[in-house]
């Protein structure tokens, strides 16, 4: 059933290419590899403008490595995110689509951005998984990397549904024992954006002022950036359509609906062959 699953962050290039055109990006950084992709998609623009594309992961696949020793312009540091940050520099546009979580979603931004600050460069942000079910909701790859404090208990076999907090235990949207859903939706600590918003939250009080467009489709995209950047109106002014439109809105739980029927069939089905 994966392939019934529109999921890939390159179903955004037109908007993703048209933010790093318009930025003048031309170091960008990958949070999360996603070869045959976004990935791809990336190490192209960067090729064609004399750039280049860092990807941090720390679990590639093997064709992923083997295709990025082949493209001179893309390195690649096999790290968790937030042991990676320590190895960047003069970044012009961070792209996170790594561990959905607050925790790590938070430090990431934080640590980017002060990474930007630190190299004169204005902030420029692209995130995925915005929307459901990961906006409100932790999921985690390594729970364990997740310290305590920040850890909502969590499963791996129950799933999410659309407008309920709680899980359903061998139903829903679920990981399969691939990744971890935090056990319950909503409520502080819980999401990317959620984290998104406490780092907005924090820049304002420090005196920081950043633009954000959030593009309700294909779980989420979210545009990040310094309004004081010499492109930012440029910037807005092409993500702006998106922001928050309800038709994409609308096409988007419609997608998660029929996707979400599809698995309760498949479900239903699985329950009939063990009951024969």
């Amino acid at each position: 059933m994966p392939e019934l699953l529109i999921h890939s962050m390159s179903e955004f290039s037109e908007i993703i290419l048209g933010v790093l055109e318009t930025s003048g990006a031309r170091t960008i950084v990958e949070i999360g590899a996603e070869y045959g992709g976004n990935t791809a998609m990336l190490a192209h623009f960067a090729a064609a403008h004399d750039g280049r594309l860092i990807s941090v992961d720390p679990a590639p696949k093997p064709e992923f490595l083997e295709w990025a020793g082949a493209h001179p312009n893309v390195s690649h540091i096999a790290q968790p995110s937030l042991e990676a940050f320590s190895q960047l520099s003069n970044v012009d546009a961070w792209l996170i689509d790594g561990d959905h979580n607050w925790y790590t979603v938070y430090n990431e931004l934080m640590l980017a951005d002060a990474i930007s600050r630190r190299d004169g460069k204005p902030f420029l942000a692209i995130l995925h998984d915005v929307n459901w079910p990961s906006g409100r909701r932790d999921m985690y790859y390594a729970p364990d990397a997740i310290p305590a404090a920040f850890r909502h208990s969590y499963s791996y076999e129950s799933g999410a549904v659309p407008g309920q907090s709680g899980l359903i235990e061998g139903r829903g949207f679920r990981g399969m024992g691939q990744f971890a859903w935090a056990q319950h939706e909503g409520g502080p600590r819980n999401g990317v954006l959620t984290a998104i918003e406490d780092f907005l939250e924090e820049k304002h009080h420090s005196g920081r002022e950043l633009g954000f467009a959030e593009i309700p489709a294909v779980f989420g995209l979210g545009v990040l950036f310094d309004l004081d950047a010499e492109w930012s109106e440029r910037v807005a002014e092409s993500v702006l359509p998106y922001h928050d439109n309800k038709l994409l809105r609308t096409l988007e739980d419609n997608r998660l609906q029929n996707y979400l029927r599809v698995i309760e069939l498949q479900d239903a089905a699985l329950q009939q062959d063990l009951a024969a």
